[in-house]
């Protein structure tokens, strides 16, 4: 069973390329929705949801290795 620490590595890992990939989206997704989104704006709507993100994972991730 993998340690706390490998599984938050994990999960951090995880949540890093998400939010290259969040960012991404943020710019094109919401602007088609008629949501003007400025640079900064998108970094920390993509911030925001990362650390939702993070916790998310790591959490699951121990609750599944309890079982």
């Amino acid at each position: 069973m993998p340690s706390r620490r490998l599984s938050a590595l994990e999960a951090v890992a995880n949540t890093v390329l998400g939010y290259f990939i969040s960012l991404a989206a943020t710019a094109v997704i919401l602007p088609t929705f008629g949501c003007a989104v400025r640079p900064g704006d998108a970094l920390g709507i993509s911030a925001a949801f990362t650390a939702v993100s993070l916790v998310r994972s790591y959490a699951l991730r121990r609750l599944f290795e309890a079982f």
